[in-house]
């Protein structure tokens, strides 16, 4: 086969992964029955086994792609994230903000509530993941103190963390989606807000009207040490500020165990303790996320994503069509790759030389790229938002993907903006 068209072979990791994981636990009726780090371990091993290489060397690809830059910087995330959350659950950052909130909201705006404090949370810092960190936790501990469902209010928080993710000036996916197709980011942030901002506001009616979920809690004052949700106002703060989150994760923990001790809610040896068990907790997620990337680059360098954008382009005649293609190309490379930035990048000059062609403009492209990028990121279960979330919130990251409103109704207002054509900049 013509190595420019790629290889469909290649994507048998991929098709063994999916059915093992989803097809396996939907006929399980059981998401935790399969679990997801076993499937990945045995299409990881067909990944490595296909390739034509010699054994010590497809093992040495594998093992770049497991390593690479990008993964290394999400796992010291994790681990990070791991300990900060530990150590502010131990010293009570989270049940004091928690009653704070609880306090303030009335329980029927709550939900929405929540959303909108993700949403401006994740435009602010630019990061859904640094979202996501922030405040899972605390939207983990209102779903045990007002009973409603620990998925549906994790999946709230996932959702207005893509909401920053698509739009912030600060974004890595906005920062490259402008880059690849030499557009300011002022016009793709008008072009996207034109297609997101619709997807926001139904899911907020969603939030404020549905009483599927409703919560019930006691508004009684409770003797909390309000010093103790200082840890959650200083990441917050430093995020907004710009600051590097790996910086932000250090401070977060170090001023948590500070205040923790000088509180008398823990000592030393206590913190410590506490770290080392919440970086524990993520040993399964930073093992999934490294098998994904070693697998994800052996299909790459296979050809699957080549035969993928082949077949993809073979057959583009008009404007609509070129539009959906671009979609398809950078959410095929999202889901080979788990990381919507990275998806861009590897997309981005194939959607430019197909947007040159069909008089697409720059900023319209942009505004697709990252707004479908988002949208698979945002409801893929091995993704690092869904993986982080449900790690922290000690739930599947399936049993997330059908709560998640406001990614699914984005990836539909773009759907409806390809077929009408608006917003249309020539």
């Amino acid at each position: 086969m013509n190595r420019s068209k790629g290889n469909i072979a290649a994507l048998l990791p991929l098709a063994v992964f999916l059915g093992i994981y989803l097809i396996g636990s939907l006929l399980a009726n059981d998401f935790y029955k399969i679990p997801i780090v076993t499937a990945a371990m045995i299409a990881s091993i067909c990944a490595v086994a296909m390739t034509r290489m010699p054994l010590s060397e497809s093992i040495g690809r594998y093992t770049r792609g497991a390593t690479d830059m990008n993964i290394m910087l999400m796992i010291w995330i994790f681990v990070l994230a791991g300990a900060f959350a530990a150590s502010t659950k131990q010293m009570g950052a989270v049940d004091a903000t928690v009653s704070l909130t609880l306090r303030i909201v009335p329980e029927r705006f709550l939900p929405a509530g929540i959303f909108i404090a993700a949403c401006f949370t994740s435009i602010s810092i630019g990061t859904s993941v640094g979202t996501i960190v922030a405040l899972a936790p605390i939207a983990s501990a209102i779903a045990d103190q007002t009973g409603c469902s620990a998925p549906w209010i994790t999946a709230i928080v996932v959702g207005g963390a893509f909401f920053g993710d698509n739009l912030s000036f600060i974004s890595d996916t906005t920062i490259a989606a402008t880059r690849t197709q030499g557009c300011s980011m002022r016009d793709k942030f008008r072009t996207n807000l034109l297609i997101v901002a619709p997807a926001a506001a139904i899911t907020l009616l969603i939030y404020i009207f549905s009483q599927n979920h409703a919560l019930s809690y006691d508004h009684a004052a409770t003797d909390l040490q309000w010093v103790t949700v200082l840890p959650y106002l200083l990441v917050l703060a430093a995020a907004m500020a710009g600051v590097n989150v790996l910086i932000v994760l250090v401070s977060g923990i170090a001023s948590a165990g500070l205040i923790g001790i000088a509180c008398g809610r823990m000592t030393p040896l206590d913190w410590l303790s506490t770290a080392g068990e919440g970086i524990g907790s993520m040993g399964e997620l930073i093992i999934i996320t490294m098998m994904a990337g070693g697998m994800l680059e052996m299909i790459r360098l296979n050809g699957g994503i080549d035969y993928i954008i082949s077949r993809l382009t073979a057959r583009i005649r008009t404007r609509r069509g070129a539009e959906a293609a671009i979609a398809s190309i950078v959410m095929f490379a999202d889901v080979c790759t788990a990381n919507n930035t990275v998806a861009i990048l590897s997309s981005g000059s194939i959607a430019r030389n197909i947007a040159e062609r069909f008089g697409i403009s720059p900023r319209r492209t942009a505004s697709l790229l990252d707004t479908f990028s988002c949208f698979m990121q945002g409801i893929l279960p091995y993704g690092a938002q869904l993986l982080m979330a449900a790690g922290l919130a000690s739930v599947s990251p399936v049993d997330i993907i059908s709560y998640l409103y406001y990614p699914m109704i984005t990836g539909l207002c773009a759907v409806v903006a390809i077929i009408l054509q608006r917003p249309r900049y020539s």
